[in-house]
């Protein structure tokens, strides 16, 4: 599989698309008003402590408190709270209150960003990322990525690790990235993470509650050290300035990938030239297009995300059974790209075309595994409901594409559906006879939309004469060119 990362860079906005055989699979979006926080170690101090819940509510500076869990809380908070993040003494106990109280300051990183109206998760299990490595201060053990699949290889870089660990000095995950890795290569990165954890430790000891103490990388230089483990062949930038920003960190960090990041430099856009940002459109679209004539439908609510599937055009050549089990198929592997493409997370609901053949029903299961193995985000699929739905859950650590890129309709407030000019018409009807009851005046003034209107002046205006007659008032009709179509007023002059 050949693939491209395309990094665009704006003045307040940096973008990567990861392209897989020239098809877009993934979009990063980092915007200089809101970078992307999971990762993030902050100084925090806890505001409030709900026993009920088994949560802590932490200021760490943002608009919002973030949410620790107790499961999160590695051990009682301390004095020395800021300076080690070693594993609790005791075992766990179910009382958060016995671990953290109010007021106190403590060490935490973000695992996952604020989505919606909710604040960042946060725990005070650290780890830092490197190139190779995962350093775990709290932890013991050594842990190898399940990428690496090759038995010999896992035994080898535990091994490496073995030797190089000093007793007490925490623990480490080998990444992807390691397969292959000589043991200096690993020691260097070992020596990184150690110094970084005491610039964390002493920065952390000085800053007030609520500060930063330390910060991921920028999407620039994270695309490089999460991604290039995936047999990339090559990384585009289009600005001068991250090119020779890319290069030191790659040069430093990881110099078998500096040839592959390449500075491109013509006329037209980088995500134009290949169709990024068209996929990007789409993305925001509920209706997915399949090559056969079917289609897609992605919905996405706050309490989870529904996927229908629906043959459309597609009428097939053979049996019913047949072509329903064709479109499962492809949109399957459709699916499982829009998950990543758009970044949807939570509860998924899939609601396949109805098969009565169960070996075609394992068969799309099976398709619809295979093409989400690429993913990084954790999935787990529950096979088939009895309704025929497919139930699926996949990791959400920030927002989707659509939660970034847009905001809800102001006429509908993401309802998806206003009321009709009729419906709000009869409403002024019962609103006019409210207010000429209750109050005394010369005349009524009906401020709305030019639909309504035009329909009070149209459909409805035999109606308005006789409503005019039975308040003894004139009333008269003005357009408000700002007003939606389900918004009114009744004034009294």
């Amino acid at each position: 599989m050949s693939t491209e990362i395309l990094v665009n860079v704006a003045p307040r906005e940096t973008r990567a698309a990861i392209l897989e055989n020239g098809v877009v699979q993934e979009i990063h979006i980092e915007r200089t008003s809101r970078r992307g926080l999971v990762s993030n170690l902050y100084k925090g101090r806890v505001s409030r402590v709900l026993p009920g819940m088994q949560a802590a509510f932490v200021e760490i500076g943002l608009e919002r408190t973030a949410f620790l869990h107790a499961a999160d809380i590695a051990h009682r908070a301390s004095e020395d709270t800021l300076l080690s993040a070693a594993p609790p003494s005791l075992p766990p106990v179910e009382d958060i209150r016995r671990l953290v109280s109010s007021g106190d300051d403590i060490l935490v990183q973000v695992i996952k960003d604020p989505i919606g109206t909710k604040g960042a998760r946060l725990t005070t299990f650290v780890a830092l990322p490197s190139r190779y490595l995962v350093y775990l201060p709290g932890g013991e053990a050594i842990g190898v990525s399940a990428r690496i699949e090759d038995e010999a290889e896992r035994t080898r870089l535990k091994s490496v690790l073995a030797e190089l660990i000093s007793a007490g000095n925490g623990g480490y995950i080998v990444r992807t990235a390691a397969q292959g890795a000589s043991a200096e290569s690993l020691r260097e990165d070992m020596s990184y993470l150690a110094k970084l954890w005491e610039h964390v430790r002493a920065r952390a000891a000085e800053v007030p509650a609520g500060t930063v103490v330390h910060e991921d990388l920028p999407l620039s230089l994270r695309v490089l050290r999460d991604e290039l483990a995936r047999g990339v062949s090559r990384v585009l930038v289009d600005s001068a300035r991250e090119y020779a920003r890319m290069q030191e960190f790659a040069a430093t960090f990881m110099p078998g990938a500096a040839p592959v990041v390449e500075l491109y430099a013509g006329p037209r856009p980088i995500f134009d030239l290949n169709g990024v940002e068209e996929e990007i459109a789409k993305a925001l679209d509920r209706k997915v297009p399949l090559k056969s004539g079917g289609h897609v439908v992605i919905d996405q609510t706050e309490a989870m995300t529904t996927i229908d599937v629906n043959t459309g055009a597609y009428v097939g050549h053979r049996t019913l059974e047949e072509t329903i089990f064709r479109t499962n198929l492809e949109a399957a592997v459709s699916i499982a790209r829009q998950l990543r493409l758009r970044n949807l997370g939570g509860i998924i609901i899939i609601d396949f075309i109805d098969m009565r053949d169960e070996p075609h029903r394992r068969a799309v299961l099976t398709a619809l595994e295979r093409a989400l193995a690429g993913d990084r985000a954790q999935t787990h699929i529950v096979s088939l409901s009895p309704l025929g739905l497919v139930e699926m859950t996949r990791k959400r650590t920030r927002e989707s594409l659509e939660h970034l890129l847009c905001e809800p309709c102001p006429g509908c407030e993401g309802r998806g559906f206003i009321r009709t000019p009729e419906t709000v018409c009869n409403e002024i009807f019962r609103e006019i006879v409210r207010q000429s009851r209750q109050f005394a005046s010369r005349e009524l003034l009906i401020l709305a939309h030019q639909d309504v209107v035009d329909r009070l002046l149209d459909e409805e205006s035999a109606t308005l004469g006789e409503l005019e007659a039975q308040v003894g008032r004139p009333i008269r009709l003005q357009v408000e060119a700002l007003y939606g179509v389900d918004h009114y007023d009744v004034e009294l002059v």
